[in-house]
């Protein structure tokens, strides 16, 4: 792609303006800060990864792959704003995802421990394990405020915060899984996901993107599931007192 079919390209921008201008959203100069914010970010992020590449460290790939999910992490943590330690549940879970699904991976031989595999891979990995710790973390916030009358009620009559709190942990869980469960079903049909499309794109077989893209549906669900599981576990705990008591002031 030629630099001035990108910076014509770029043009599409203006009409998210448009539409922000013509419905009086008043997004206006978030869009042009976020488009700045998306190219200086990604050419920063492409010399990295041509140095990292270049260099095939493991080091190098691992602190590329930490700053991933610290950023993600913070990111997904101000959904959960007034929860004590939510930065670390939240970190910890996209980082125990990430641990687990690459590893496997590996092992199965899907990828290799190479930076030009690992990074992309684990980028995908953090990105939706954001978004989903995020999400389950805002609806178990929801939640358990909206209902805290009926969790009380458990309380009073002798539940541990655990039992009490069983229904709307399950809600939070199933609201960060249901966007990545909800893609799947429709992928091939609605949409051409992002690896797939690129790899065909760069002149790939779309039978074995096909292949690829598989891998990384599978992938997805797994951390989803293991993000969501492990942030909301880790969480739920804050909204009650050592001795199962609901803390009304979060």
């Amino acid at each position: 792609m030629s630099v001035l079919s990108l910076t014509l390209a770029s043009s599409l921008v203006l009409i998210s303006i448009f539409v922000s201008y013509y419905q009086k959203l008043g997004i206006e100069k978030e869009i042009v800060i976020g488009t700045i914010r998306a190219v200086v970010q990604l050419t920063i992020v492409g010399y990295i990864l041509h140095y990292i590449f270049a260099a095939n460290n493991a080091l190098f790939t691992l602190a590329m792959v930490a700053l991933m999910i610290v950023v993600a992490g913070n990111n997904a943590s101000k959904r959960g704003k007034g929860i004590p330690n939510v930065f670390y549940f939240i970190t910890f879970s996209i980082a125990l995802s990430a641990a687990i699904t690459i590893s496997l991976l590996i092992l199965f031989g899907n990828i290799h421990f190479r930076p030009q595999e690992v990074i992309p891979v684990s980028g995908m990995i953090v990105g939706n394990s954001m978004v989903a710790s995020g999400l389950a973390v805002s609806r178990l916030k929801d939640e358990i405020k909206n209902k805290s009358e009926e969790i009380e009620a458990y309380l009073s009559l002798g539940a541990t915060s655990r039992q009490a709190a069983q229904k709307v942990i399950k809600t939070a869980i199933k609201t960060g899984m249901i966007p990545t469960v909800d893609s799947m079903k429709t992928l091939g049909i609605v949409q051409l996901p992002g690896m797939m499309t690129g790899l065909i794109l760069g002149g790939v077989d779309p039978i074995n993107a096909v292949k690829y893209q598989i891998m990384v549906t599978f992938m997805l669900a797994s951390t989803v599931s293991i993000s969501c599981f492990s942030v909301t576990f880790l969480t739920y705990r804050n909204f009650f007192t050592k001795y199962h008591q609901l803390v009304s002031d979060l």
